[in-house]
């Protein structure tokens, strides 16, 4: 990607030290819309329609606080710079979908020690089923962000296909055990 083709928001962000709870409110949403930290109050996002309603809240956010946002287009000097910048943004997506790719397994370790200890009652599965639907939306938030496609977002999207067979089969097996004849 050349330096003129990856435009780029920096959002430099000064916010008062108290209350503290505004500059956590504003991380945050900096953290859920996958902004990169480039340093201390120095964030970057790019400049994509995907990040257009983060960054309004951001400033909105600091302006509660009393604090100052200010919002530069940017774009690396150099092609190395521009390239640089993806390569931080892609590592902290590689990052996320690691992250989601973990809490997979540990949804199917849980799906396979229910079924173990025969644990399958409607209760269950109701958790089960809300524990899938927190995946779908983690994985549409993730994709969202994950603008410059990395490679684990392939493998992220088989997985939650694959917790959600997974969750199907345990429906089935809870619905088949519940209506067994106790004779």
């Amino acid at each position: 990607m050349t330096a003129n083709r990856a435009p780029w928001l920096v959002l430099v962000i000064r916010i008062p030290a108290e209350p503290s709870r505004h500059r956590v409110a504003v991380w945050r949403e900096l953290r859920k819309a996958g902004a990169l930290s480039l340093g201390q109050g120095v964030w970057a996002v790019p400049a994509l329609p995907a990040f257009t309603v983060a960054v309004d809240r951001v400033v909105e956010l600091v302006g509660r606080a009393d604090g100052e946002a200010t919002i530069l287009a940017a774009a690396g000097r150099s092609t190395a710079d521009a390239e640089r910048l993806e390569g931080l943004f892609n590592a902290a997506r590689r990052d996320d979908w690691i992250e989601f790719l973990s809490d997979c397994g540990k949804f199917e370790a849980e799906l396979a020690k229910e079924i173990r200890i025969k644990k399958l009652t409607l209760a269950e599965l109701e958790e089960e089923e809300q524990s899938v639907e927190r995946l779908r939306r983690w994985h549409r938030d993730l994709t969202a962000r994950d603008v410059f496609g990395t490679p684990e977002a392939a493998e992220a999207t088989a997985r939650l296909k694959e917790c959600v067979a997974a969750c199907e089969d345990y429906a089935e097996r809870v619905f088949r055990a519940l209506h067994e004849n106790p004779s």
